[in-house]
């Protein structure tokens, strides 16, 4: 039977792509989506990499995914179910430890051992966050209006956050005009005076970026990072059962439950325009598939300058592609392990490897790792936030098996010499020496590692610069700026082509919010 020609193709089937093909269909758009891979999720999926361990080979943490695409979508129906992380540990060298707790007077006291003065300004910088992150969440829910623009629709939507960002009053606004220009360690310093905290805390304002812990900006990622929420909870982090790959499973099911199709392995070469206006898709396979409506959700790059004729496209729109900052700065290193490690600073097993670790002992730390990329060089001692998924999970691993999922900064994709079979080992070797010296027996459990450096990440899941945010979270590429200015709106140059991806607003992480907003776009062209 010939299948009706679809009225959107959302090239990617990254979460982001979706998302967005879920609502399309629940709108009940015919929709197909393409994913070049043999398995759904772009950088959120779960995979076998060995026999019995199962990893989540790049995404690991679940947190941003918006709870209105959760409830929308009902994805606790079709399977998702997220395991609360219990902590943050951060081991220090000379034995001594912090941990901050899902607890929060367990928190305080850990706290209080380090600072009195810190435990009793972590509860006042904890409503302050929650605060700042409830002012800036309806920013994450509306799609950017063109301050240039004076069309009443956009008029009228500068003139609501106008009203809006008055309303939160002198003082939050002048903490969220701190946190949108100043470094996340200047922010902190502010608050507190222990190094490990201010340096466990700071470091979510370097996930994913090429800046360091001193770097103007760097306090807004810190916020993006602080949006994680779980059941109404703010800076919630937990693990989907199965992994994040679950994430995208559910979102697919949900999607196929509206009536969208999915196909895998059909990789898309070009997307094909007719007099200024997409007109369909051309797959590697040779196969052309026609549709009124396209949607991309891969990197802002490979949409405009690979998927496109520079010719199709305005010199200046192009030119403003090339120069947006794509450049990653991460690696993973995934293990299979023969048992659970033993921190020397908490030895045996505990609540604190059913958390998050977190190697950042000092501001100074991380910015010597930061210092490392700068110059072209892999980080020697890198940062890490780790997590042992099978400790949460255990169908993660065989039994008494344990799989480690380690984070790590700095990895430049741009690496002085390039990337290599070698260096890409050498890398791998500095991630375990540096662990190693919090946990020694480390090295005696592992029975497989697998590496992934930026330059693996584009190869394998089509990551441009192999950054896990389709594009730097810097202050010049956010909000209307995103992926260029004008064009913030999920709208493109090209008539009826649309992107969905972290590249446009209001960025990455597993949080779906692109895949959502796009789609609201098109259904509201299509009306008109």
């Amino acid at each position: 039977m010939t299948r009706a020609r679809p009225d959107a193709v959302i090239v990617g089937g990254g979460h982001n792509g979706l998302v967005n093909a879920a609502y399309l269909a629940r709108a009940g758009l015919n929709v197909l989506v393409l994913e070049r891979r043999h398995v759904l999720g772009g950088a959120a999926v779960t995979e076998e990499v060995f026999p019995g361990f199962r990893y989540c080979v790049c995404s690991y943490v679940v947190s941003l995914l918006r709870p209105e695409i959760i409830r929308d979508l009902d994805l606790a129906r079709h399977g998702l179910e997220i395991l609360p992380l219990e902590s943050t540990f951060t081991p220090l060298p000379d034995g001594d430890h912090l941990v901050r707790w899902a607890d929060h007077d367990r928190t305080r006291q850990e706290i209080h051992r380090h600072s009195h003065r810190d435990a009793e300004a972590y509860d006042e910088f904890g409503r302050l966050m929650v605060q700042l992150a409830m002012a800036v969440k309806p920013v994450l829910e509306m799609a950017p209006p063109d301050p240039a623009s004076w069309r009443p629709r956009n008029l009228a939507s500068m003139a609501r956050l106008a009203g809006h960002f008055r309303g939160l009053g002198a003082e939050k606004l002048a903490a969220l005009v701190k946190l949108m220009t100043m470094s996340s360690a200047d922010f902190l310093d502010e608050w507190f005076e222990t190094e490990a905290l201010k340096a466990t805390m700071s470091a979510s304002g370097i996930i994913g970026t090429f800046l360091g812990p001193r770097s103007p900006g760097t306090a807004y990622v810190l916020l993006h990072h602080y949006m994680g929420e779980i059941d109404g909870a703010f800076r919630a982090w937990g693990f989907a059962r199965g992994g994040t790959g679950a994430v995208s499973e559910a979102i697919a099911s949900a999607a196929r439950g509206f009536g969208a199709r999915v196909r895998t392995e059909a990789p898309v070469e070009r997307i094909l325009t007719r007099g200024g206006r997409a007109v369909g898709v051309l797959l590697a396979s040779g196969e052309e598939i026609e549709a009124p409506i396209v949607v991309s959700g891969v990197d802002p790059k490979r949409t405009f300058l690979d998927l496109l004729e520079p010719e199709d496209l305005p010199r200046d729109f192009v030119d403003a592609i090339r120069r947006f900052r794509i450049r990653g700065s991460s690696g993973k290193v995934n293990l299979a392990l023969a048992g659970a490690p033993s921190f020397t600073a908490l030895p045996g097993d505990g609540a604190h490897l059913r958390g998050a670790i977190s190697i950042s002992p000092t501001v100074e730390y991380l910015e010597r790792a930061y210092d490392d990329a700068k110059y072209g060089a892999f980080s020697k001692r890198p940062y890490m936030d780790i997590v042992l998924p099978s400790m949460i999970d255990p169908g993660m691993a065989p039994p008494g098996r344990h799989v480690m999922s380690i984070f790590v900064q700095y990895a430049p994709y741009e690496l002085d010499g390039g990337w290599n079979d070698a260096r890409r080992e050498a890398f791998g070797d500095a991630v375990i020496d540096t662990l190693c010296e919090y946990a020694p027996d480390l090295s005696d459990l592992i029975l497989h590692r697998q590496v992934l450096t930026p330059a693996d990440m584009e190869e394998t899941f089509g990551l441009t610069g192999g950054n896990i945010f389709h594009g730097e979270l810097s202050l010049h590429q956010l909000f209307f700026l995103r992926p260029a200015p004008g064009w913030a709106d999920y709208r493109t140059p090209i008539a009826n082509l649309y992107l969905c991806g972290s590249g446009a607003h209001p960025g990455g992480g597993v949080c779906g919010a692109p895949g959502r907003l796009a789609a609201a776009r098109i259904l509201r062209d299509r009306r008109r």
